[in-house]
């Protein structure tokens, strides 16, 4: 049974309990939903406390609505998460330069609130990074020893990942490794370690091969998981043992 590392259940269109359904029927048992904006962190928890431990939940800031931060907001993450137990990390936070919705400057200091808040609390973090590894990387080494996670959807160079593992940090496969033009990225992920993996969908987005142009959900992690078990040279079930072993290290409070 695989678990889906990330996924934003609250922005699926399909009903959760349908969701959740056919994921099983695939060998996804369990998931985690990631807020990413104060408008959708009500609708995580109400998820959550409906579906866990099926269902577990990170709340936090992603760097496009980085100008929308604030000590209110910080104060409504830190309350949710200390007064649920579902909410097992902080995330999505990060740095875009792709998009840069937020200034970057914005987004930096605003990614570095939050790792404070995560080496605060002692939760773990998944980090959202694109086209902005020089200060992805900065980060990992000043947060060192001090906070942990994982890099979701992982589509970064060589430099990233042994950067991000030498830190302590997990590497979260999504459908991207099954795209055609994806064999950079399938080179990087084959020399990350078994034992570093997580496998996600960030569903609604990125389906995976062969289902690209539909919405994704937690059910198309098996494509993924066939591409990266065929990668990686082991069994499905093997890969399904490791990657469950891994997301339960990392996020240790989810029982």
């Amino acid at each position: 049974m695989f678990i889906d590392n990330h996924t934003h259940l609250e922005m699926i269109e399909k009903n959760t309990d349908e969701v959740l359904k056919d994921a099983s029927t695939q060998g996804i048992s369990q998931m985690i939903t990631i807020g990413c904006h104060p408008g959708d962190f009500d609708r995580v928890v109400q998820i959550t406390k409906k579906y866990y431990p099926t269902v577990a939940a990170t709340l936090g800031v992603h760097p496009h609505e980085a100008k929308h931060y604030s000590d209110e907001v910080e104060s409504q993450i830190k309350t949710l998460v200390e007064a649920n137990k579902e909410i097992i990390g902080i995330g999505e936070i990060g740095l875009d330069y792709y998009y840069s919705h937020s200034d970057h400057d914005v987004q930096k200091a605003v990614f570095r609130r939050q790792m404070q808040l995560a080496s605060d609390l002692g939760y773990p973090v998944e980090i959202h990074s694109r086209d902005a590894e020089d200060d992805t990387i900065a980060e990992l080494q000043h947060w060192n020893g001090k906070v942990t996670g994982c890099l979701h959807c992982f589509t970064g160079s060589k430099r990233l990942a042994d950067a991000a593992l030498d830190a302590g940090y997990y590497i979260s496969v999504s459908g991207v490794i099954t795209f055609k033009n994806a064999d950079e990225l399938r080179s990087v992920v084959s020399q990350v370690p078994l034992d570093r993996l997580l496998i996600e969908t960030d569903a609604p987005f990125l389906a995976p091969v062969p289902l690209r142009g539909k919405k994704n959900e937690p059910a198309f992690l098996i494509h993924t998981a066939k591409h990266l078990a065929q990668l990686k040279a082991v069994s499905l079930e093997e890969l399904a043992q490791i990657t469950t072993q891994n997301i339960k290290k990392l996020f240790s409070r989810w029982r």
